[in-house]
C-alpha cells in the first residue's frame, strides 16, 4: 500500500498533510487488521529535520513492530536534470530508521518534453535511478513504481524501459490502474508482458491499483474510487488467485491508504 498522508498539521509544518489516520498508532492498526505485508510510506523533504523526523521515525517503528515491508516513499521530476536531489532526499529519508527500501514514484512522462525527447528522459531517468542506487544504505533495496506499459516502450539502449528499469531495481511495482481484472483491457492481460519481463529478471514484484476518485485518476475507468471496496476486493482476489504462482509476486498493492479507507467508508 502506498501512504501519501501524514498526520502533521498542515499549520504546523508545510509538509503537514493533516491527516488524522495517519497516525501510527492508527495507521499499523489499519494494516495489521487487513494483512498487509508492505507499505511505502511517503517520506517529504527534509524527512529528518522538524516535527516530520518524530512522525516519520514513529510511524516505521509501528510498521516494523506489525512485520510490515515498509519503505521510504518519493520522486519528483526535477530530480531526472539533478539526480543529487534524489540523494539528498533519500539520505534525510532513511536517517536513523530501519526501512527495507527505497521506492522511487518519479514519473517522468508527466513532463513536457516527453513527446518530444522521449529517448533523453528516459536517459536521465535511468541515470537518476542509478546515481540514487549508489547512495543507498547497505541493506536498504531500491523499490521503482513502473507503469505496465513500460514493457512496450522500446530503451534507448535497446530492449525495454521496462527491461532496463528492472535491471536497476530491487522490486518494482507494476502500476496497472484499471478497475477489473479480466478482459482484454483488464489488468491482467494489460500487465503480463511487465509481468513476464519481471519474472525473467528475477525480480519481486506487485500489481497496483488504485482507489482515488475519477477525477484524480483521470476517468472512472482507471480506479476502483467509484465501485466501492466490494468491488476492489474481489477484482483484487481475481488478480491475487491468477497471479499467485508467479516467482516474484508479492501481492497486489493499493493506491492509496487515505482513499482507500474512505471507499471502505462509504462502503454499507
Amino acid at each position: 500500500m502506498w501512504v501519501w498522508d501524514n498526520s502533521i498539521p498542515r499549520e504546523v509544518d508545510a509538509r503537514g498533510t493533516g491527516y488524522a489516520p495517519a497516525d501510527p498508532a492508527v495507521l499499523a492498526a489499519w494494516v495489521r487488521e487487513r494483512g498487509l505485508t508492505t507499505v511505502h510510506l511517503s517520506a517529504p523533504w527534509a524527512a529528518d529535520v522538524g516535527v516530520v523526523d518524530p512522525w516519520m521515525t514513529a510511524t516505521v517503528d509501528a510498521l516494523n513492530a506489525e512485520g510490515v515491508d515498509v519503505g521510504v516513499l518519493g520522486g519528483d521530476p526535477p530530480w531526472l536534470d539533478e539526480p543529487h536531489l534524489a540523494v539528498w532526499w533519500l539520505q534525510a529519508a532513511v536517517h536513523g530508521r530501519d526501512v527495507a527500501h527505497v521506492q522511487l514514484d518519479v514519473e517522468p512522462w508527466t513532463l513536457p518534453g516527453w513527446r518530444t525527447d522521449r529517448a533523453g528522459i528516459l536517459t536521465r531517468w535511468l541515470t537518476m535511478l542509478d546515481t540514487a542506487r549508489a547512495a543507498l544504505p547497505e541493506g536498504v533495496g531500491l523499490g521503482v513504481d513502473m507503469p505496465y506499459w513500460l514493457a512496450w516502450e522500446p530503451a534507448p539502449g535497446g530492449g525495454t524501459v521496462a527491461q532496463a528499469v528492472l535491471a536497476r531495481a530491487d522490486s518494482v511495482g507494476i502500476v496497472t490502474f484499471v478497475d477489473h481484472a479480466a478482459g482484454r483491457d483488464g489488468i491482467l492481460a494489460l500487465s503480463a508482458d511487465a509481468v513476464a519481463q519481471t519474472v525473467a529478471a528475477g525480480v519481486p514484484f506487485t500489481i497496483g491499483v488504485e482507489t482515488d476518485a475519477p477525477a484524480v485518476a483521470g476517468g472512472a475507468g482507471w480506479t476502483f474510487g467509484d465501485d466501492g471496496a466490494d468491488v476492489l476486493a474481489a477484482q483484487v482476489q481475481v488478480v491475487h488467485d491468477a497471479l499467485v504462482a508467479t516467482p516474484g509476486y508479492r501481492g497486489v498493492a493499493v493506491q492509496h491508504y487515505r482513499t482507500w479507507r474512505e471507499l471502505e467508508a462509504a462502503t454499507p
